[in-house]
């Protein structure tokens, strides 16, 4: 099933996403993640792509065991980091013959210890470029692409990121999914701006509930998210972790039902490959 062919319906969409384990153990709580969130019926499940493709042989396992085993419609991420046209065209082959439709194609971040991206020999400078070779290769499968409420962490001029975004659809994007933001201002005002662009796609939220806060305060920074000096206040005055966690749940609960209230087609959640926080979150918008 394509994932465009989702929104538009009277439910809103929600989806889930994981990214692959390094080890067995992870491997299993992985899979006891998805099992414990498939009861939660999700529209589907996205498996993130390592830097440099260094979890290419597992991202095209897992989403594929998804499909097949959990019955979940499943999205594989694919960038161009570290990959030539020939080499993204093999990979395109096997979500192929995986049974995947869905992909987000992403221009991806700089392999570890480099600071700026470079293009792989014969390969793609953006993200722009690899949809568009994709919608040449394989134009059955359904594109989502990355967009940035707070912009991109190498162009934080607004109006400069949301023409980079205009150029990906124009590409052949089907539905954009955001980076994780902790102020809905930011995800409606981005909206604003791609709607006058003449971005008419849907724009999916995604968001990351904050379950252990130095991580989420290091992956917030990665990925130059802002946290609200409201939350952060919270936060600071939560007194335990255990209260860290219910503040981080609730500001994330309180972010999803003003979403979908004022018009947004649908949660995309970043799991961290856990399904507490998620399921609780979930099981209530669904109530």
């Amino acid at each position: 099933m394509k994932i465009a062919s989702l929104f538009g319906e009277s439910q809103p969409v929600f989806s889930f996403e994981f990214f692959p384990p390094k080890t067995p153990a992870g491997e299993t709580a992985l899979l006891a993640a998805v099992e414990n969130l498939r009861r939660l019926a999700p529209s589907f499940v996205s498996v993130t792509y390592g830097a440099g493709g260094s979890t290419r042989e597992k991202t095209l396992e897992i989403v594929t065991r998804i499909k097949r085993e959990f019955e979940i419609e499943a999205m594989a991420h694919l960038t161009c980091v570290g990959h030539s046209r020939d080499e993204i065209g093999g990979i395109l082959d096997r979500l192929g013959e995986g049974g995947i439709e869905n992909v987000l194609a992403l221009r991806g971040d700089p392999p570890r210890g480099e600071e700026r991206f470079a293009p792989p020999p014969d390969g793609f400078a953006y993200a722009s470029e690899l949809v568009a070779y994709i919608r040449e290769r394989a134009a059955h499968l359904c594109l989502g692409g990355a967009g940035y409420p707070e912009g991109h962490t190498e162009c934080r001029d607004l109006a400069r990121d949301i023409g980079h975004l205009r150029t990906k659809v124009d590409a052949g994007l089907d539905f954009v999914v955001t980076q994780l933001f902790y102020d809905n201002a930011d995800y409606f005002a981005f909206v604003e701006r791609a709607r006058a662009a003449g971005i008419d796609l849907p724009i999916v939220p995604g968001i990351m509930p904050i379950t252990d806060r130095k991580q989420i305060e290091r992956i917030a920074q990665m990925c130059g998210a802002r946290i609200p000096d409201a939350l952060r206040a919270a936060l600071d005055s939560a007194g335990s972790a255990e209260r860290e966690q219910t503040v981080g749940i609730e500001w994330a609960h309180r972010q999803c039902r003003e979403l979908l209230r004022r018009g947004a087609p649908g949660i995309h959640f970043y799991t961290l490959n856990k399904s507490p926080a998620t399921a609780a979150i979930l099981s209530d918008l669904r109530s």
